[in-house]
């Protein structure tokens, strides 16, 4: 980046480019519109001394002096910063530019058509200048939506430098004229409206180039995407909604818990956040220091359990947003012991980089270089921890970053892998002066020592800070006692009363304050003063009493189950979770308010917040696994998980079916799934995820290990046997796939390690098998948990077992081999990529060409290898049948044209003459011409293959100078050049009656044209690039690489010798979508491809689709109609 620098002259000149691990200077930018090329002042200007006479002088020199004003002595104009001779420099300015603008401290609009005075001058109630502000050019340009956007601060000028106001006041006629939501004009993260609505937005804009109006809009979906000028404006906004879904989906698979929505939950649970309860901490020395020193980046705030550590930090955050704006970002994340999805070093990353993303979406770019190749897996996987760490390194380092604080709260609740944290927190806590950290703990040795390796680290003891932890421990209660003699109507001297207990036995801790308080609510107010004596001083003091209360109670043994389960499950259960849990509420799942009740006679050991249940703090768990552990599990722990696991079995088998949220379409995707006003799972989520570790925690302690529960015939085989499948189909419905294969994963190990029965091993061991190989296809869309039977072995115990539910009418040859590989095995026989098939035209045969070198001829019937054609010297490239199905054609880079017998196998012709290797091959009609398309830039015509007319008079060439050419055959001269494509074009097709001409190109799309006249009648937007292309007889069908177009709707009315407006593909009957992931029909998903069925190259023809894979294999498809 290159700004200019003000001069005591009043003058300006460039600064150098800023690297990106350089400081930048705070600066200012003008947002402005352009006038013509020769009224601005250029790059080239200013470094020549010239420019001062130009039009766009006057603004350049407002910008400066407005800049001078506000104090700051470097500013940026785009006009002149930026030198647009150097294609590299410019493409990194388009990248960049959202950041440029959202990291100024200022942004100038300067309004070139806008004055200071107007004919409404004399209305009082309308601005003089509001009617030109309103019609103003600058509203209309494509480049000021995100000048308007990405920046803080905007204040808008007139051209005679008259200050109108600033985007916050005068939000009201700025949303009018853009019909931009007020939120996204006061800064919250655009990631918070959908890709359609940031669209919108655009409506009505223009911009000089085409392309600009989709890369204008790189930065509002935090998109890098290098700019392509000339490629077309559907291309460019191709690219660009391509390059945001990925954006999209990255966000999505990133987030396992938003920690804002955990902030809010526990401000909820611990009764609402208090000014007075944190505001000491903004005063105090320490806090200070890390606050204002650059040297000192890492903060850690360490006290006793009930401190308010939590509400501290809650605090600090709140206080953050506020100071810090636009100008930094706030990330943070708070550990929960009792929650599995985030007591772990992994999950804080996750966490952390979810809310730097969503902030920030260009910051996606390091996660997808990750993301892209790994989808989900990488955030789950058992290498997550090292690839989020990378990922999270390098957003850190990012140089469009601005200051960044990062925040965890209780690091002594993160159970797996804190040794790994700590020490990556302190490794990045150097890394760079404008990453802060703040962290919170108990008083723990082992987290002190792992810190201690930090350098300039700042420590705050909340022991060491009693006088003002004290003080905001007093101004709680006060606060808490006071709403309490409000409710309750106690007189002063009760009130009194109350605050001098709490303040006496406080002993500075928050938590003992809040659990009397939420004893005392329930009490009646007579005599409160003796009963304030049964509270005891000390968190364990008051947890004991607690306890002793409810085995006091007529529900002793009822709440000793329920704290008992809530003690032991690895994340907080819902109520109605618990219901299916704990035998005594069976049938009151229906009936949460009973449950509710019951909850709450377990004393205040338990809350519940939005239908789950929490305990109170964590320390209230410690207390009864470790002081309480004889009276809550009497039978020891591992009985309690015995009985989760065996509750969790039969409340799966009471609810799990097929299809249990009725979807329908076999291929509907998880993104779209609607949980149910009345869920089905709603019982059973928990049980789903955490059946089989609960199991392995009873067998691995239980010294009264049961071997008839892996026994052939015991709970876990009969579940295996009849609800496998509608597990899977559950699992993915609650977004748990990669959990789901890590419990499978350890189920097989336990039945190894117990020696189960071999029936129960073999069913455990396929089903492992089974998820692993269909996770992807599974997690995607839960309904093809049944698909996934059709691409299991046929021996495969899951298939057999469910048989009946497999889809119907579809087919896949060769079929499945006996048993589960790494590799299953296809139409195997190439050696090498296969690079192109084609189906003969009677679909009886199918022909794959391979970069071994070979072409194989196969048999659609069976499946089987009728021939091996050799003879090509390098890889072939292409291949095509005649239309009498007799002869084979083969391109290859050897720059020969091979015809074979398909009968025979002979090769009868060799056809030389291109001095480069051959594209593309093609026969006449009447097969006794073949033309030949080569990289040489030439097309052969031989006796004996481009695309010729179904009469043989015409040919056409397709070729990468984005054009094609219509030939004579009898003269071999050229009758047109079509041109309207803006990349190669990649195949042509007459119709059978030689009036259309159909033409396939990189640039995504599919041109229809008039093969006479040679006007464009239609364009098709394509979602993949299309390498094959044939019009079926009737002429209304386009037969492609992926599927059946239809291209019957022609736009016939003011043709064009280019292009029309692009029209949406339709794929009609069976296809192949464009990333080759899905079988689809009329372009609805079906069927999901393994990772290893799907195609580097492809056709269609009728019901039946043919692969090729990179691998060297060929498999065959074919979908009947009753599938649907």
């Amino acid at each position: 980046m290159r700004l200019l620098q003000c001069s005591d002259a009043c003058g300006y000149h460039l600064t150098k480019s800023w690297t990106s691990d350089e400081a930048i200077p705070p600066y200012a930018v003008l947002s402005h519109t352009w006038g013509t090329d020769s009224d601005e002042v250029t790059f080239d200007d200013l470094t020549r001394g010239t420019g001062m006479e130009k039009p766009g002088y006057e603004k350049i020199q407002f910008c400066a002096e407005q800049a001078t004003r506000d104090g700051l002595e470097h500013f940026w104009v785009d006009t002149c910063c930026i030198n647009q001779a150097d294609s590299v420099e410019l493409s990194q300015a388009i990248t960049s530019m959202f950041d440029w603008y959202r990291n100024a401290a200022r942004c100038y609009v300067y309004l070139s058509d806008v004055s200071g005075f107007s004919p409404n001058e004399h209305d009082t109630h309308v601005p003089p200048w509001e009617a030109e502000f309103t019609k103003s050019k600058w509203f209309t340009r494509g480049w000021t939506l995100q000048e308007l956007l990405a920046p803080s601060s905007v204040d808008f000028f007139t051209h005679d430098g008259m200050k109108l106001g600033h985007k916050g006041s005068l939000e009201e006629q700025i949303r009018k004229i853009t019909g931009i939501p007020k939120l996204a004009l006061q800064g919250v993260p655009l990631s918070q409206f959908s890709v359609n609505e940031r669209l919108l937005w655009k409506e009505g804009r223009q911009t000089k180039l085409e392309e600009d109006k989709a890369y204008s809009l790189l930065g509002l979906f935090g998109v890098r995407m290098p700019p392509i000028y000339g490629e077309g404006v559907g291309s460019a906004f191709q690219r660009l909604l391509d390059e945001a879904r990925k954006v999209e989906k990255c966000l999505q698979d990133a987030r396992l818990t938003d920690p804002r929505d955990d902030k809010k939950r526990i401000e909820n649970t611990k009764g609402g956040l208090t000014g007075d309860s944190y505001r000491w901490v903004l005063e105090n020395a320490d806090f200070q220091r890390w606050r204002n020193s650059r040297k000192s980046s890492l903060l850690w705030i360490k006290g006793d359990p009930g401190k308010g550590k939590t509400m501290l930090l809650c605090g600090i955050i709140d206080e953050l947003s506020k100071s810090v704006g636009k100008a930094a970002l706030l990330s943070y994340f708070f550990c929960q012991a009792t929650d599995a999805r985030i007591n772990n070093a992994t999950a804080v990353l996750r966490g952390l980089i979810y809310l730097l993303v969503y902030q920030q979406p260009s910051l996606a770019v390091h996660v997808r270089k990750k993301h892209d190749h790994a989808g989900n897996a990488l955030f789950e996987d058992a290498n997550a921890w090292v690839a989020l760490s990378d990922v999270f390194t390098d957003m850190v380092q990012d140089p469009s970053l601005r200051s960044v604080y990062l925040i965890i709260d209780a690091l002594d609740e993160c159970v797996t892998d804190l040794p790994k944290l700590l020490d990556f927190i302190v490794q990045t806590s150097s890394v760079s002066s404008r990453v802060k950290w703040i962290m919170s703990s108990r008083n723990w040795p082992n987290i002190e020592e792992r810190l201690e390796r930090a350098g300039d680290k700042v420590r705050l003891s909340l022991e060491l800070n009693a006088e003002s932890v004290s003080a905001a421990v007093r101004s709680y209660i006060k606060h808490k006692v006071s709403r309490l003699a409000q409710d309750k109507k106690y007189s002063d001297q009760t009130e009194q009363a109350v605050l001098d207990y709490l303040y006496t036995n406080a002993n500075d801790t928050f938590l003992w304050a809040a659990l009397v308080c939420q004893n005392l609510e329930k009490m009646s107010r007579f005599n409160i003063i003796k009963k304030l004596e049964v509270f005891p001083p000390g968190l364990n003091s008051i947890y004991d009493r607690m306890v002793q209360q409810i085995n006091a109670s007529d529900d002793a043994d009822l709440c000793k189950r329920i704290l008992a389960t809530v003690a032991v499950v690895y994340r907080p259960v819902t109520v109605q979770e618990l219901t299916s849990l704990v035998e005594d509420l069976d049938g009151l799942a229906e009936n949460p308010g009973s449950v509710e009740e019951i909850v709450d006679l377990c004393g205040s050991l338990l809350t519940i917040r939005d239908g789950t249940i929490y305990f109170v703090h964590q320390s209230a768990k410690d207390f009864l696994l470790n002081d309480a552990c004889q009276l809550i599990f009497p039978s020891g722990g591992e009985m309690v998980h015995y009985t989760v696991f065996s509750r969790s079995l039969l409340a799966m088998s009471d609810t799990l079916r097929r299809d249990i949220y009725g979807l329908g379409v076999l291929g509907y995707p998880i993104e779209q799934v609607q949980q149910p006003e009345s869920d089905p799972l709603a019982v059973s989520r928990y049980s789903c995820i955490y059946w089989i570790d609960h199991l392995c925690e009873w067998t691995s302690k239980s010294l009264a290990y049961d071997s008839i529960v892996l026994a052939s015939g015991g709970i876990v085989d009969v579940f295996l046997r009849e609800k496998y499948p509608y597990w899977l189909e559950a699992v993915s419905l609650c977004k748990s796939m990669s959990k789901g294969v890590v419990s499978m994963a350890r189920l097989e190990a336990l039945t190894e390690e117990k020696a189960a029965t071999s029936s129960t091993m073999e069913v455990v061991r396929d089903a492992c098998r089974y998820i692993m190989y269909h996770k992807s296809a599974i997690e995607s869309s839960p309904l093809q948990a049944y698909c996934a039977l059709l691409f299991s072995p046929t021996r495969s115990i899951i298939r057999a077992l469910f048989k009946d539910e497999e889809p119907r009418g579809i087919v896949i040859k060769p079929g499945m081999q006996e048993y589960w590989s790494n590799c299953l095995s296809t139409l195997e026989g190439h050696s090498s990529t296969v690079s192109s098939v084609a189906f003969s035209h009677d679909s009886t045969l199918l022909a794959s060409a391979s970069h071994d070198g070979t072409v194989r001829v196969w048999e659609v019937g069976s499946g089987e290898c009728v021939s091996t054609l050799e003879g090509h010297s390098d890889w072939v490239s292409s291949v095509a049948f005649s239309h009498d199905s007799t002869l084979l054609a083969s391109a290859s880079h050897d720059c020969t044209v091979r015809v074979w017998e398909v009968g025979s196998g002979e090769c009868v012709s060799t056809l030389e003459g291109h001095s480069d290797w051959v594209r593309s091959v093609a026969f006449s009609y009447d097969s006794t011409l073949l033309a030949s398309a080569s990289h040489d830039c030439t097309v052969r015509v031989w006796e004996v293959g481009s695309a010729f007319s179904y009469d043989s008079t015409l040919l056409a060439s397709a070729s990468h100078d984005c054009t094609v050419r219509v030939w004579e055959v009898g003269s071999s001269e050229y009758v047109s050049t079509l041109e309207g494509h803006s990349s190669w074009v990649t195949s042509v097709a007459f119709s059978h009656d030689s009036t259309l001409l159909a033409s396939a190109s990189y640039d995504r799309t599919i041109k229809v044209w008039d093969a006479r006249s040679c006007a464009c009648l239609q364009t098709v937007s394509v979602e993949k690039v299309l390498y094959r292309i044939s019009f079926d007889p009737s002429g209304n069908y386009l037969h492609t690489d992926s599927g059946v177009i239809n291209v019957s709707a022609q736009s016939t009315t003011n043709p064009t010798s280019t292009s029309v407006e692009p029209q949406t593909t339709q794929y009609q009957s069976v296809a192949l979508d464009a990333a080759g992931i899905w079988i689809t029909y009329n372009s609805q998903n079906i069927v999901r491809l393994p990772s290893d069925y799907r195609p580097s190259s492809s056709a269609v023809s009728g019901s039946v689709i043919a692969a090729g894979v990179g691998n060297g294999r060929v498999w065959i498809c074919e979908v009947q109609s009753n599938v649907f």
